[in-house]
Parts: structure tokens; C-alpha cells; sequence
């Protein structure tokens, strides 16, 4: 009897699949992006040696991500993850409200946002806590806790019922 050939891999052969997949959402990830991967190379470059002594240029920081008032979701999109990345860092990285009030102190409407409980229904803490902010047909939807491991920030469509949550939210009300 002819077995199956996906039941005939070997083990390596299934990591080699596994991998693949793995590359192949990451190129298709990367040209969602709209931006060229930049080339990497692992060919050091020698200075050549001069007379006269050449000042050493320095790094520059990226320039920090600022709230754009009246831009779109995806315009917002890297202030939003950096403040989520930030409020992460610190102990209060499993209140909702740390998030809501980080992300209304750096230009977010406070009256378009929802927030999931933190809590469970049987008072356990929340294995996540979600929390969107609405702009204008989209919505930014961010997405920590314990489940959910490092943040998670991504652009969305709005709801049909006008939300970008779906389940029980709490008040956000300053």
C-alpha cells in the first residue's frame, strides 16, 4: 500500500517546509510595507589610511514618531506602536487605562477609543486587554498581556456596527 507523500516526510524535511513558510510570510510581510528591504552585507569596509586625520561621522537617532491630527491610521500607526512599546516597559503594562491616557496625552481623541476590561469575568486578571483608537473608516487596534507576549499594534477596518472592538469594552472617560 502507497503511503501518502506529506506522511512520508522526515522529520528535516518538514523543518525545511516549516522554514520556508516562515520566509515566504516575511517577504510577503516585507512588501506590505511598501518599502525596499535594505541590503545587508557582511563585507567590512577598510578605511584607507589619509594624511590628515578625518572627523568620525556620527549615528543620528530616528527621528521619534509624532501624532499627525488629521492623518490616517496608517500615518499614526508608528506613534501609536511606540507609545504602546513604552507603556509596555513599564508595570503598568497590563492596565488598559495606562495605554488610553498615554496614547490621549500624545494627540489620540479620548472619545473615539475603546478599551477591554482588565479584569476576566471571574475577576481574574485579563489574559489580554485590547484597546483601538477610530480614525475616520479605520481603526489602529493594539493588543497586550500575558497570552498575547510581546505588543501587538495593527490597522484595521472599522466594524459594520461602527466599533473597532468587538465584545464588552469599559469607559474611557477622562
Amino acid at each position: 500500500m502507497a503511503r501518502h507523500p506529506e506522511h512520508s516526510r522526515t522529520p528535516s524535511g518538514r523543518a525545511v517546509i516549516a522554514a520556508s513558510a516562515v520566509i515566504t510570510m516575511a517577504l510577503v510581510l516585507a512588501g506590505c510595507t511598501g518599502g525596499s528591504p535594505t541590503p545587508t552585507s557582511s563585507a567590512t569596509a577598510v578605511p584607507e589610511a589619509t594624511d590628515s586625520a578625518q572627523p568620525t561621522p556620527t549615528a543620528t537617532e530616528p527621528a521619534t514618531p509624532t501624532f499627525i491630527d488629521g492623518g490616517t491610521a496608517a500615518e499614526n500607526l508608528p506613534v501609536f506602536t511606540a507609545v504602546v512599546d513604552e507603556i509596555w516597559a513599564t508595570p503598568s503594562q497590563v492596565t488598559g487605562r495606562a495605554y488610553i491616557d498615554a496614547l490621549v496625552a500624545v494627540g489620540f481623541d479620548r472619545a473615539v477609543m475603546e478599551l477591554t476590561p482588565d479584569v476576566s469575568t471571574v475577576g481574574n486578571p485579563a489574559e489580554s486587554i485590547q484597546f483601538s483608537v477610530r480614525m475616520a473608516d479605520e481603526c489602529l487596534l493594539g493588543q497586550v498581556g500575558p497570552a498575547t507576549g510581546e505588543p501587538v499594534t495593527i490597522v484595521a477596518p472599522i466594524l459594520a456596527e461602527g466599533t473597532c472592538l468587538i465584545g464588552e469594552t469599559v469607559p474611557v472617560d477622562g
